[in-house]
């Protein structure tokens, strides 16, 4: 079947369908990694983003029940190359194909990929829409101009959770983590280091998360813009009052940002892959990280008496971590978590246990 992704600045490609028939909307982004699609295509990061791998053939190994950073896939459609026919893997539940069929994910393939990362990096992430209902190019074009785009929106109320849950009982320290759309492999890693995690929805207010006696809050990551998000920002606010350790990843490290009265703003066309250098401004080690952001913390807007760069990007400079220099507050703007990725940065789970235990003396 045709299909058709088209570009809010006219750009059209046309390739094959081998997802879902449909119609959808979003920001139209790249991401480098050569493995992890599964990982990636159920990050509720990329929730209102159309994703571009730039690796050429992809579902080679399939899609299994265990690997997924949340319960379906979260992407607004899924751009390849080639998609694989066959599933070379042991641990296959169900090919790519089925999956994107399944879940009512639009996937293109067929069309050069290259040639569109190419132009992103150029033109900057925009949005776009990809159909395999209207053919007419012109009409589709319309259709992303007048789509509503990323900034603004908050999109973490669409891929918070409901409801509070416990993901692991056992451990020392306590620690809430607020769900702005947090990939599961983060509570999985607070778990290994000695951690019981309850998860909370981010429209948890304050009064409800200190009833649940915290030893350290995690602010995780999560899609869109983060000056939309204002309930979090503001619950932060109330938190860093109360000096308990605080960790925030990606959008949580932005929200923390916000939060201590700082700015952010969106990149041309963000980091997005398992392959991105960071370096650690104390050590000056550099580590391979997993990635995936649009926005920035603009680090000279906060106040230098109180907070202090500490990893910056290596390809273009901008801020990567900070910590509070009075508080037992860090975060950083990649996720440490990997999945996928380098395991180079697990060390800050083990940092932010340090604060914790510091705390409990």
């Amino acid at each position: 079947m045709k299909v058709i992704l088209a570009l809010e600045d006219g750009t059209c490609f046309e390739g094959v369908s081998f997802g879902a028939e449909g119609e959808r909307f979003g920001e139209i982004v790249f991401n480098t990694s050569m493995t992890g699609y599964q990982e990636i295509l159920t990050d509720p990061s990329y929730h209102g983003q159309i994703v571009v791998m730039t690796y050429p053939l992809i579902g080679n190994y399939g899609i299994n029940n265990e690997d997924g950073e949340s319960s379906k896939p979260q992407v607004e459609g899924f751009v390849v190359k080639e998609c694989s026919r066959i599933v070379s893997n042991w641990r296959a539940d169900i090919s790519l194909q089925d999956y994107l069929k399944k879940n009512g994910i639009v996937g293109i393939e067929g069309i050069d990929t290259r040639a569109l990362t190419k132009h992103i990096r150029s033109a900057g992430a925009m949005k776009a829409v990809i159909s395999t209902k209207d053919m007419d190019k012109e009409s589709l074009v319309q259709k992303a101009k007048n789509s509503p785009g990323l900034v603004g929106r908050d999109l973490v109320r669409e891929v918070t959770s409901h409801e509070k849950y416990q993901f692991s009982g056992k451990g020392k320290y306590h620690v809430v983590v607020i769900d702005c759309g947090a990939k599961t492999n983060i509570m999985r890693e607070l778990s290994k280091n000695d951690c019981r995690v309850t998860v909370v929805p981010a429209n948890t207010q304050f009064d409800e998360i200190r009833r649940l006696n915290p030893d350290g809050i995690l602010l995780s990551n999560g899609p869109g813009d983060p000056s939309a998000v204002t309930g979090v920002i503001e619950t932060t606010r109330e938190l860093l009052k109360t000096k308990i350790p605080i960790f925030g990843i990606c959008l949580g490290h932005q929200i923390l940002g916000l939060a201590l009265g700082g700015r952010t703003y969106k990149l041309k066309f963000g980091h997005r892959g398992a392959n991105q250098p960071v370096m650690d401004l104390s050590t000056k080690k550099v580590a391979i990280t997993s990635q995936n952001h649009g926005f920035c913390v603009d680090i000279n807007s906060l106040s230098k008496d109180q907070v202090e760069l500490t990893h910056i990007n290596l390809n273009d400079k901008t801020s990567e971590g900070m910590r509070h220099k009075k508080l037992p507050v860090f975060s950083v703007q990649y996720h440490p978590e990997a999945s996928p990725g380098t395991n180079d940065a697990k060390y800050l789970f083990r940092e932010f246990v340090k604060l914790m235990a510091k705390r409990k003396k």
